[in-house]
């Protein structure tokens, strides 16, 4: 494990959508978030490699490399590692059931939090239309938002000369389009459907890039977001106490404190 003093340490730790192998991916915050963090487990749900991007060409820095053998160090050291494969790395999906060097793959798997509920850990590709209907139309959602990235990119080079802080387009239009919208609440309700079929009381789910922990109906619906943009994880603190960690773009700076806690939405019941 880190030895790191200012180490925070967690029963359980959930990552997805990190998307090593594009230009995208801000594995530098990655990387400096687990030397921040740590936990018993550490549950790796889906889309952390980017074969999609890599099929078009190879974009694969040092800092990428980084992430990958600071996981398999963890895994070595003891901490418990499972990686359910998304949709961008679906051809891991052949190897579900086996495990390489410490760590567990799984299509989906129960997680039975501290307080002895328990929580469905699914990546979500298989609740996304497109994605399960249309390939097509996925590979094209997923051209759009590259484009997305780079105007952003652009439009906050600008901001910063003006002194205004970060900026999402992609964020802003998940927000404001109502379709978009209306796809989130859709996702939110398949998933939460899916962990009722498994008997368990919440989902911890990736995929969509939007960070969420909320009721829907009597399920706990947790997303962990993504490392392109948002910079989110979600953690089980040792009392069984979820919470989402939003460890901040590199032009907002980093260690933030966590930002939604289980028991808050509880309180607001």
């Amino acid at each position: 494990m880190d030895n790191d003093a200012a180490t925070r340490r967690y029963r359980a730790l959930f990552i997805s959508d990190i998307h090593l192998g594009t230009k995208a991916c801000q594995a530098h915050a990655f990387l400096d978030f687990l030397s921040c963090h740590d936990a018993d487990r550490i549950f790796l749900i889906g889309d952390i490699v980017d074969f999609w991007r890599i099929r078009r060409g190879v974009y694969w820095p040092q800092a990428h490399n980084d992430v990958l053998q600071k996981l398999l160090r963890k895994a070595r050291k003891g901490t418990d590692l499972v990686f359910i494969p998304g949709n961008h790395d679906e051809v891991v999906r052949e190897y579900c059931g086996v495990r390489f060097g410490g760590i567990a793959i799984e299509r989906n798997i129960v997680h039975t939090g501290a307080d002895g509920r328990r929580y469905l850990v699914i990546h979500g590709d298989e609740f996304d239309v497109a994605v399960r209907y249309a390939k097509w139309l996925a590979l094209l959602g997923d051209w759009s938002y590259t484009l997305a990235l780079w105007a952003n990119t652009h439009v906050n080079a600008v901001r910063r000369l003006l002194g205004q802080p970060y900026w999402s387009l992609s964020d802003y239009l998940k927000q404001r389009v109502k379709r978009a919208v209306n796809y989130i609440g859709e996702f939110e309700a398949a998933l939460a459907a899916e962990a009722r079929r498994h008997g368990a009381q919440g989902v911890i789910c990736g995929h969509i890039h939007h960070a969420a922990m909320r009721q829907v109906g009597e399920v706990l619906y947790i997303n962990t977001g993504d490392w392109v943009e948002s910079c989110t994880a979600v953690a089980e603190t040792k009392d069984g106490v979820f919470e989402i960690i939003r460890w901040g773009h590199p032009h907002q700076g980093l260690r933030q404190e966590p930002e939604t806690r289980v028991e808050e939405l509880e309180a607001a019941a």
